[in-house]
C-alpha cells in the first residue's frame, strides 16, 4: 500500500495534519505503509492529499483511508467498546468542528504565517510552476470552510468570526487536556483513531514556528498534550532533538511487518475454510513501552502546522 502524503519539517514526518492522521494510524495499527512524499515531480493541480494506493483503488480523505485500513485488519480500536467507540467518534466530530478552523486560520488565513512560513513551505516542497499557484488555492480553500463552519451563525464580520474561532479551539484544548489527564492515550494504555486524530491536529500546531501564536502558545500551557505529541514522536517516529532519525526502521518493526503478513494469511486460510467461524482477530496496535509519565507532564519544550 503506497501513501502519497506532504514531506516533513520542524522534526515532523509530515506538515499536513490529515497526512500526519493516516501516517501515524498505519503505525500505531502496524499497516505496511510506503510512504511516497510531494516533491518537485509532482504534477497534480489538486492538493488532493493524502492518497492511499492498494492495487487498483485510490482513496483520499483521513477517515475513508483508516476505514480501509481496519477492513485490511488493521485496526488501532479492536479493543475498544461500544461506549468508547462512540467517544471516538463525538471527540472527532468536536476536533472538526471546534479545533480545525482555528487551525486553518493559523496555517492559511492570518497574513504573516501564511506568507512567512505556510506558503514558503509548502512551496518549496513543490515544482514550478505549481508553487506560485497551489498554495494561495489552498489558502482559499481554507478560508472557505472556516466560513462554512460558521454559516447561519449571527456573526457579522470575518473578524467577528475569527474571535469567535479561536474562543472555540481553546475550549477545545482544554477539554481535550481535562479528558487525557494523566494517561499515555486517550482510552489508557494503547493509541486509537481518537489518539492519530488528535496528534494530527496538534503536532503541527506544536511544532511549528509561527510570528503569530495566539493558540500555540495557549497549547502550550497545556503541558500534558505537548507530552503526548513529544511521546509519540519519539516512540512512533523515532524523533531525537534534531528531528527525525535519518536511519532505516528499526529491525523490531521489520520483524512486526513479517508477523503482521503471517497473521494476515492464517486469517484468510482460517476464513476460506470455514465461513461460519468467527472474524479473525484485528492486528493489535503497537504498544508503546518505553512511556513514563511524570506527576507534572513534560512538555513545554519543543518546536510545529496544517492545510485543508
Amino acid at each position: 500500500m503506497e501513501l502519497r502524503c506532504w514531506g516533513g519539517d520542524w522534526g515532523l514526518p509530515s506538515v499536513h495534519a490529515e497526512c500526519l492522521v493516516v501516517l501515524v494510524y498505519g503505525r500505531f495499527s502496524g499497516a505496511p505503509l510506503k510512504v511516497n512524499v510531494i516533491d518537485h515531480s509532482w504534477s497534480a493541480l489538486r492538493g488532493s492529499v493524502p492518497l492511499l494506493v492498494s492495487d487498483d483503488i485510490v482513496i483520499s480523505q483521513p477517515a475513508k483511508i483508516l476505514n480501509f485500513l481496519r477492513k485490511q485488519k488493521y485496526n488501532a480500536d479492536y479493543e475498544l467498546s461500544a461506549k468508547e467507540g462512540a467517544d471516538t467518534l463525538a471527540y472527532i466530530a468536536l476536533l472538526e468542528e471546534k479545533l480545525q478552523p482555528a487551525l486553518l486560520h493559523t496555517f492559511w488565513v492570518e497574513a504573516d504565517n501564511y506568507y512567512t512560513v505556510t506558503k514558503p513551505c509548502f512551496g518549496s516542497k513543490i515544482p514550478f510552476p505549481l508553487n506560485w499557484y497551489l498554495p494561495g488555492k489552498m489558502s482559499r480553500e481554507a478560508l472557505n470552510r472556516i466560513l462554512a463552519t460558521k454559516e447561519g451563525s449571527p456573526l457579522c464580520s470575518l473578524a467577528e468570526v475569527e474571535a469567535q474561532i479561536y474562543r472555540d479551539a481553546k475550549e477545545c484544548l482544554n477539554l481535550l487536556s481535562s479528558r487525557l489527564g494523566t494517561l499515555p492515550f486517550f482510552f489508557g494504555n494503547m493509541p486509537t483513531t481518537l489518539d492519530a486524530f488528535v496528534f494530527g491536529f496538534l503536532a503541527p500546531l506544536y511544532k511549528v514556528e509561527f510570528p503569530k501564536v495566539q493558540l500555540q502558545d495557549h497549547l502550550k500551557q497545556l503541558p500534558n498534550l505537548c507530552r503526548f505529541c513529544d511521546d509519540i514522536l519519539r516512540c512512533y517516529f523515532r524523533v531525537n532533538i534534531t528531528g527525525i532519525s535519518p536511519a532505516g526502521p528499526d529491525p523490531i518493526d521489520a520483524n512486526l511487518q513479517k508477523l503482521i503478513q503471517l497473521v494476515n494469511k492464517e486469517s484468510n486460510l482460517i476464513e476460506k475454510m470455514d465461513d461460519n467461524l468467527r472474524k479473525s482477530p484485528q492486528h493489535p496496535p503497537r504498544k508503546l513501552t518505553t512511556l513514563k509519565l511524570s506527576a507534572t507532564g513534560e512538555g513545554n519544550s519543543s518546536v510545529n502546522r496544517l492545510s485543508p
